[in-house]
Formats: C-alpha cells, sequence, structure tokens
C-alpha cells in the first residue's frame, strides 16, 4: 500500500492565516514531521498524529524519514512555516524522492499545499514595500555557498530590486548583513527604507521602520525578515511604500499617480510627485495665479500644522524617497491661433526630448511630449524661453481654435484668449475640447468638438454635445445664434463648469447632455444619424 506526502506550508504561524487545505492535510495525516518550533505553533492542530520533530539544521534527514515513513504506507505531514515551496521543505523531499527514482505515476502521492510566504505576511504589516519586481535572498550559507549568495546579493542591488532577506542573522553567523548591507550602499541612497520583522503574526512579534545605513543598529535575528526597497521606495505615516512603476506619467497642474494607473491624481490629493515640495511652474498667467494661491493656502496650513505639533509634542513621519526619473508629458503649441512653428522652437523640442523621449503630433493642433524626467522644472523653463504655449494632458479642458485666416479676422481673438486663462488645463471628468473658429467657413471644425463656437456676422453661434468619433459620429446640435460677444465667455464657462461638477467619470460630453437633458438653459435634442449602423469589432 503506497502511502502519501503532504508538504504544507502553514504561513506566518498564526490560526487564522493557515488555509482551509492545510488545516485539513494535518487533519489527514499520520505522521508530523518537522522543526520543533513549527510542531509548537500548530500544536493547537493536533489530535493523535505520531510527531516527529528535528533541529534547525536537519531538514535533509527530515525529508529522508518523510518519503521513508511514506513508502512504508502512512500518510505523512511534512510542516514548514510560511510558503513550504520558499526555502520550504518541498524542494528537499522532491530531491530525496528523485534520488530514490520516484515517479508520479507509479511513486507515492504528493501535495504541496501552499502558504503564506514570510515576505508576503511581513509586507503586509509594514504597508506595500513588495509592489514592484522584488527577489528574496537566503544569507545562510547552510546549504548555498557564501561566495554564490554575495553574487546574487550584488546582482539584486544592481537591478534595483525589492529584496527581501531570509535567515539573515543567528548566534554563529553574524557577518553575512553586513556585508549584504556593504554591497547594498554600493548601489542604493543610505536612507533607502528598510523594514525588520520579527515573528510575524506570532506573539513576539515586532517591527521596526529604518534605513539602510541604520539598520544594523537594530536587534536582527533568524526570525527576522529584512525588507530593502528599491529606489522608489518611500516611508509615510510608518508605512514602507514602493509605486507599482517607475516611469509614473504626470503633467501639468497634475501628480505622478503610483495609485491608479487610469486616472490621474488631483494635485490637492499628492502634490508633485509625492515630494509635496517640488511645484511646477505654469505658463498661462490664470493658471499661474490659481495655482500659487492653492500653493500658498498648502504652505500656510502647512506651517500651522507644524506649529500645532511643537506645541502638543507631537512628531510626523517625514517622507522618505528616492529620486527616480518618471515620464513628464506635456502638450506644446505656437499659440492659440498661431500655427507656425519657429526653428528655435524645433530645435528646442529636439533639445529637450532627446533620445528617450518621444513627440507625437496631434489633431488638437498640438505635440504631445513624452519625457523621461527627474527634473521637469528644467523643461518647462527650455520651452517656455522658446515661447510655447504649454498645456496639461489628459482629461482637461483644451481648446482648439483656427488660425483666424493668419490673424486677418481677429475678432474672436481676445474672446479665445479669455477662455484659455479662465478654463485652458482644468480637469474634467473626460478630455473636453472647445473649438473656435473665426468666420462662419468653420474650416477648421468648431462644430465638430465637445462645444463648439463659430463667430459670424458680429456674434457667436453655439454648438453642442457633437460626436467626435465613431461611424455614427455627428456635429454639435446647434443651440443658440446670435450671441453677443461680450456674453459668450461667460456661457462656455458655466457649461463647462457644469460639467466638471455633474459628469460621471469618464462620461463624455455628449453622453452628458444627453443625460442630463438640459445643460445651462439649453435643450438637448437627439440629432443621431438615423441609420443602421453594424456594431464595430471592439464592441463600442
Amino acid at each position: 500500500m503506497k502511502g502519501k506526502l503532504l508538504v504544507i506550508g502553514f504561513g506566518p504561524g498564526s490560526f487564522e492565516h493557515i488555509t482551509q487545505r492545510a488545516r485539513e492535510a494535518i487533519q489527514e495525516s499520520d505522521m508530523i514531521i518537522g522543526y520543533k518550533t513549527y510542531v509548537e505553533l500548530i500544536q493547537g492542530l493536533l489530535t493523535n498524529q505520531q510527531i516527529i520533530s528535528t533541529g534547525m539544521t536537519e531538514e535533509v534527514s527530515r525529508a529522508q524519514e518523510a518519503v521513508k515513513q511514506a513508502e512504508a504506507g502512512k500518510t505523512v505531514a511534512v510542516i514548514s512555516s510560511g510558503d513550504a515551496g520558499v526555502y520550504g521543505m518541498a524542494g528537499l523531499v522532491y530531491e530525496v524522492l528523485i534520488e530514490k527514482g520516484w515517479k508520479k505515476e507509479t511513486g507515492v502521492e504528493l501535495e504541496v499545499i501552499p502558504g503564506i510566504s514570510a515576505t508576503n505576511s511581513c509586507a503586509s504589516l509594514l504597508g506595500a514595500p513588495v509592489m514592484h519586481d522584488a527577489c528574496t535572498i537566503s544569507l545562510s550559507d547552510h546549504l548555498t555557498p557564501w561566495e554564490l549568495i554575495e553574487k546574487r546579493i550584488e546582482a539584486a542591488a544592481q537591478a534595483d530590486f525589492v529584496v527581501a532577506f531570509y535567515n539573515p542573522k543567528s548566534g554563529r553567523r553574524t557577518r553575512q548583513i553586513v556585508e549584504a548591507q556593504r554591497i547594498l550602499l554600493k548601489y542604493r541612497s543610505p536612507d533607502t527604507p528598510v523594514g525588520l520583522v520579527k515573528s510575524a503574526y506570532r506573539d513576539r512579534e515586532e517591527v521596526v521602520m529604518t534605513n539602510l545605513k541604520d539598520m544594523l543598529n537594530h536587534e536582527i535575528g533568524m526570525l527576522t525578515t529584512v525588507v530593502v526597497g528599491n529606489s522608489s521606495t518611500f516611508f509615510y505615516d510608518d508605512l514602507m511604500i514602493t509605486p507599482r512603476g517607475y516611469q509614473r506619467k504626470y503633467t501639468l497642474n497634475q501628480t505622478e499617480q503610483p495609485l491608479r494607473p487610469h486616472q490621474r491624481l488631483r494635485k490637492e490629493a499628492e502634490p508633485w510627485a509625492l515630494d509635496q515640495e517640488e511645484t511646477v511652474k505654469q505658463t498661462a498667467s490664470a493658471i499661474e495665479d490659481v495655482q500659487n494661491t492653492k500653493e500658498e493656502k498648502a504652505a500656510s496650513r502647512a506651517l500651522a500644522e507644524e506649529a500645532l505639533q511643537a506645541i502638543l509634542g507631537e512628531t510626523t513621519s517625514p517622507v522618505v524617497h528616492q529620486p527616480i526619473e518618471s515620464i513628464f508629458e506635456v502638450a506644446v503649441s505656437p499659440g492659440l491661433a498661431n500655427k507656425k512653428f519657429t526653428p528655435v522652437q524645433m530645435t528646442t523640442l529636439a533639445e529637450v526630448v532627446g533620445e528617450k523621449g518621444t513627440m507625437e503630433y496631434t489633431p488638437d493642433h498640438q505635440i504631445k511630449l513624452q519625457i523621461p524626467t527627474a527634473q521637469p522644472d528644467v523643461i518647462i523653463k527650455k520651452l517656455q524661453s522658446a515661447s510655447f504655449l504649454l498645456s496639461p494632458v489628459g482629461d482637461v479642458f483644451t481648446i482648439k481654435a483656427c488660425d483666424f485666416c493668419d490673424g486677418e479676422k481677429s475678432d474672436a481673438i481676445p474672446h479665445t484668449e479669455q477662455l484659455q486663462k479662465r478654463l485652458g488645463g482644468m480637469d474634467m471628468p473626460k478630455e473636453l475640447k472647445l473649438g473656435i473658429n473665426g468666420c462662419g467657413m468653420a474650416c477648421y471644425g468648431a462644430v465638430q468638438e465637445d462645444i463648439g463656437i463659430v463667430y459670424r456676422k458680429g456674434a457667436f453661434d453655439l454648438f453642442l454635445g457633437a460626436k467626435t468619433v465613431g461611424r455614427n459620429a455627428h456635429s454639435g446640435q446647434i443651440v443658440a445664434e446670435g450671441i453677443a460677444p461680450d456674453d459668450i465667455v461667460e456661457i462656455v464657462e458655466n457649461i463647462v463648469h457644469e460639467y466638471k461638477e455633474k459628469g460621471h467619470p469618464n462620461e463624455r460630453f455628449h453622453k452628458f447632455f444627453k443625460r442630463v437633458k438640459n445643460v445651462y438653459g439649453f435643450d438637448y435634442q437627439d440629432i443621431t444619424p438615423k441609420i443602421k449602423v453594424e456594431p464595430a469589432p471592439c464592441g463600442d
């Protein structure tokens, strides 16, 4: 009669973190084989199983005994803390079986039951330090030559992995963690965040937040897992956090976005790339005024909070982060009406974009730049010095104006500039485009935009709700004719603010207009072409 091997990972050690399958497997077993500390951790789950417990360095003998007992017909549980396949017993059991010529079809049955690894359990106590590429390295040279371990630390340090060190130190092994720190400091800032977790989710649990240069000042032992962050890891409010990626995109008026890839964060929520100190200089004077007001309020609030904390004797955890290169996105154009780039501007674009960046001409009469950089303010200054108009990228308000016949039909230009000053770059539920044409020819297609205004016979015509893409695309609905020039800016501004306040996230303006039926007193009418259109392959 063939027996069965159950190689069980029971997680960090607390009962609530042991999986149901691991519990069942322990109950099924005739015999439990494991390191004596691990046997003690699951004592409350044991009934009448035979127990074989050995010391810390006797993994091979435990695997051999387990195979022997299973071949004798017993159901044997080989237990490991964490996950049995991560520095656990699974690999050793397989090695022993293979040496004996074991085959899955004819040999004893084997099931590996996964558990929560030390990396995962410790990470949950620290915050979210393992959100990017990471590796685990055991500093125990009991089964691996130290020379090889050194090479792995060197490679991980060079490649900027988040590193979780297992078995960092014991009574006799004290130099390995010192050497690991020395190697890491060759490639990483001394301020790199480090988390030390001892006995995660056990009675004597300890969690310490420190940094690479000071980590050895704290107690580290065999029950400690050492988690070293990468170049983007930071501390915030006693949490250790690694952003999901390095090249987070951000644009004017906005911030880097480490949290939600599909939605840019607002300036108020997280100013400028988690730094909360650097700011982006705006190009339009009105945007500068708005931004400066926000910064003054934020600075005043920060100063007041700092004073209050000093009075109360409280301290706050500083944000510690490493300088990283992110993708800075910005759209540039010669101006609202001006469509002609100068040689100096083209040269400047080539200089700031370089070999690693990209520039793409868009239907909005702008060139969109994506530039890997840690110094966006330098890029902004260079673009401004070349007299570019800079605009944010993403779900923002954008003006698409005509060239006003090279300035010959200029009556509408002051109103265009005023709208840009008041609304340009404002965050929207979805990208919102205002088309402006300076004469009744409307040759730049203002009526094909979300909002369109056409200057004709000394007044403006207003169009709303064009469907700008798709095979059933259509022009906007004309909702008013002959609007006085003195009124057009206020009307458009109110429409835009109503959409900003009431629009759903990712809801395009034409869908918003259809849903609410009335925007700033203008009623919706369905002017969708009455034709049968087969569904597009993408399902749109």
